[in-house]
């Protein structure tokens, strides 16, 4: 991602429509419908260059909220082309996840299975021992693989948990034999 995106107009692909009406900014795309509501302090207009994107007065927020906005209608535009993907990678002995209709069950070494309601707009896959979270929005997508996450975090001596397919985990030391 380039620096100062909101200083120039969003470029919208052929196959995706772009609108700013009523305090809500929709994409519509080959793949997925998305909005999201625009803040008073920010302008969005859709134009035959792009969309614009403009602070409404010169406030400190209205500012960060035109960077900010800018970066949402650039991830929304993405997401509607191609959905946003996040792997999950599930280790240790014993550890297991199943799904259950919109459920996902963990038995992740508690005394009791886990069990995670998927959200409507996701689509969740399990195979042995790695979930796919994916879907057009990318907050969705990220806020419910750090949800899985957070069943079971990995732990710095074994890598026992739930981690990002790039994460990398820092081992530590266990003790020393004398």
């Amino acid at each position: 991602m380039s620096f100062r995106i909101a200083k120039k107009p969003i470029a919208i692909p052929a196959k995706v429509e772009v609108s700013a009406k009523d305090g809500e900014l929709s994409v519509k795309g080959p793949k997925a419908t998305l909005a999201r509501p625009i803040h008073s302090a920010v302008s969005i207009d859709v134009t035959p260059e792009g969309v614009v994107i403009a602070p409404k007065n010169n406030s400190k927020l209205a500012r960060a909220l035109t960077g900010t906005f800018a970066a949402h209608t650039v991830a929304m535009i993405k997401g509607v082309e191609t959905p946003f993907k996040k792997t999950l990678i599930l280790n240790g002995v014993g550890y297991k996840v199943e799904l259950r209709g919109t459920d996902l069950v963990f038995s992740v070494g508690f005394s009791h299975p886990v069990t995670l309601a998927i959200p409507k707009d996701l689509a969740v896959t399990v195979a042995k021992n790695v979930i796919t979270v994916e879907g057009a929005d990318k907050q969705a997508v990220g806020q419910f693989a750090a949800e899985v996450r957070a069943v079971k975090p990995p732990e710095p001596y074994l890598g026992k948990g739930i981690k990002y397919e790039d994460e990398v985990i820092r081992r530590k030391q266990g003790k020393k034999a004398v």
